[in-house]
Order: C-alpha cells, then sequence, then structure tokens
C-alpha cells in the first residue's frame, strides 16, 4: 500500500508529521503513523478537528524558504484560489473543486518549488476564498 509523507495542521496550531495509507476527503477520519521516541504510533485524526493536511515532499522542508504568493504565467490547470485562512495564513493556487458546503477541497500550491504536493484544506478553517482573476489581487 502507498504510503503518503503529510503534515496535518490542526485548527488549535498544533502539528503532526507523519504517514497515512488511509486518507479519503470522503470519510471523517485518517490514520496517521507518527515516530515517537522510536515508536510508529498510529493516531486517528479527525478531519473536523484540523486547519489541512498538507501532502508534502520532505517532513523538513526549507525554514528559509518563502513561498511566493503570486502566479507567474500560466497555470496548469484549475481555477486559480486565493485562501484566507482564520488564522492569518495565505495560500495562492489552484483547486479543481473549490465547493464551500463541502468538508474541504483540494490545493496545489502556485509555486512549483514548494515542499507541498497537493494540500486538503478543511472549509471550517477557511474566512474567504478568491477565485479566478480575483485570486491575482
Amino acid at each position: 500500500m502507498f504510503s503518503n509523507k503529510v503534515v496535518a495542521r490542526f485548527k488549535n496550531g498544533a502539528v503532526l508529521k507523519g504517514t497515512t495509507t488511509d486518507f479519503n476527503p470522503e470519510k471523517p477520519t485518517f490514520h496517521l503513523q507518527v515516530t515517537i521516541s522510536n515508536k510508529v504510533i498510529s493516531k486517528e485524526i479527525k478531519m473536523d478537528h484540523l486547519k489541512a493536511v498538507f501532502f508534502v515532499k520532505t517532513f523538513e522542508g526549507n525554514p528559509q524558504f518563502q513561498e511566493r504568493k503570486t502566479f507567474t504565467g500560466p497555470t496548469t490547470g484549475g481555477i486559480k484560489i486565493k485562501i484566507f485562512f482564520i488564522d492569518g495564513e495565505i495560500l495562492v493556487g489552484t483547486t479543481n473543486g473549490y465547493k464551500p458546503d463541502k468538508i474541504g477541497f483540494w490545493f496545489f500550491p502556485a509555486d512549483k518549488e514548494s515542499n507541498n504536493i497537493r494540500v486538503f484544506v478543511i472549509n471550517s478553517a477557511v474566512k474567504g476564498v478568491k477565485l479566478g482573476v480575483d485570486a491575482d489581487r
């Protein structure tokens, strides 16, 4: 079974890094395998407690990297979106299906150098969005 590296960011500011094989945006929970004191522990994660699930290239990332918050050139598909989170964070990229009445939606960063491959954004952690040409403003 394929394992994804993910960073689960919670609405309360907590962060858990680990791997998952059962993430499904249609289900209320998934399991995250985290390493604590050299032991791998499976934790059940409740989607409604989350801000977003970041599917990442590496857990370390690059702390000095400043992700671009603008579009440069054409996108590779999807609708441009700018996401404003309740905690003040802003993400800029594309989505294939923003539906505010669902638990969340998939997001793809505009900056191809981002450590994030894709992000599942939880709607209840979002203050607002700008779509299409408005996402450039």
